[in-house]
């Protein structure tokens, strides 16, 4: 049997905070984080709203965007959830598909290394959210370490992809400061990091739980 991505869904004509053109979210099913304000819980809810597609199957689904890719650079965006959970099917698809396509990965790197390492070669732009590069800071948000975090990071320098790199740095209520987040950068550019996205969290109420939406003022 083929490799199957599991994805909870598949977005079109995406223009913004993607990399280069227009480009397709394929948002991919699990996460290795319990983040307190997740963006979209259904990434790892059982068995949640998931459909499967083979590496031909999905190049078919998202090819009917190929002129608008072609035109524009763009191309598919892997992003979750944790995409990187997948990695094997991500360098499948990247050999199948149109040379032409851009390849973006939407990541945490809250994975081992060798996930990373399956696809650094195939990947056109990452964009990467690290939370805060503060280890206390993101062990309360996440419920992790961030020491792979930190590991691939440091992979993504050595392999002379930091302009290939967007690192995407909210400020999370309740959680850091702006102080907290400025720390962070400081830290990253120290590594070799060039851009970054700096965003915050605002936090709502949804029957009786906590959520958060992205503001990017």
């Amino acid at each position: 049997m083929g490799l199957k991505f599991r994805t909870i869904g598949i977005e079109r004509l995406r223009v913004i905070n993607d990399g280069a053109g227009i480009t397709t979210l394929v948002a991919g099913h699990g996460c290795p984080l319990r983040c307190k304000y997740c963006l979209n819980p259904q990434y790892f809810e059982q068995p949640g709203p998931v459909a499967e597609y083979t590496v031909e199957e999905l190049i078919r689904e998202v090819a009917i965007d190929d002129l608008y890719f072609q035109a524009t650079g763009g191309g598919v965006v892997f992003g979750g959830g944790e995409p990187l959970l997948q990695a094997d099917f991500i360098h499948a698809f990247r050999q199948q598909c149109p040379k032409e396509w851009k390849i973006s990965l939407e990541s945490s790197l809250a994975v081992p290394g060798t996930e990373l390492e399956k696809v650094i070669d195939d990947i056109d732009f990452f964009l990467i959210d690290i939370k805060d590069m503060n280890g206390e800071i993101y062990q309360n948000y996440t419920g992790r370490s961030n020491e792979n975090v930190i590991q691939n990071l440091k992979r993504l320098v050595e392999a002379n992809k930091v302009t290939q790199t967007t690192i995407r740095i909210p400020l999370i209520p309740g959680f850091n400061t702006e102080t907290d987040r400025q720390e962070s950068i400081k830290y990253l550019q120290e590594m070799g990091f060039l851009f970054f996205d700096p965003f915050r969290y605002e936090v709502e109420l949804a029957l009786g739980k906590r959520k958060a939406v992205k503001n990017h003022k």
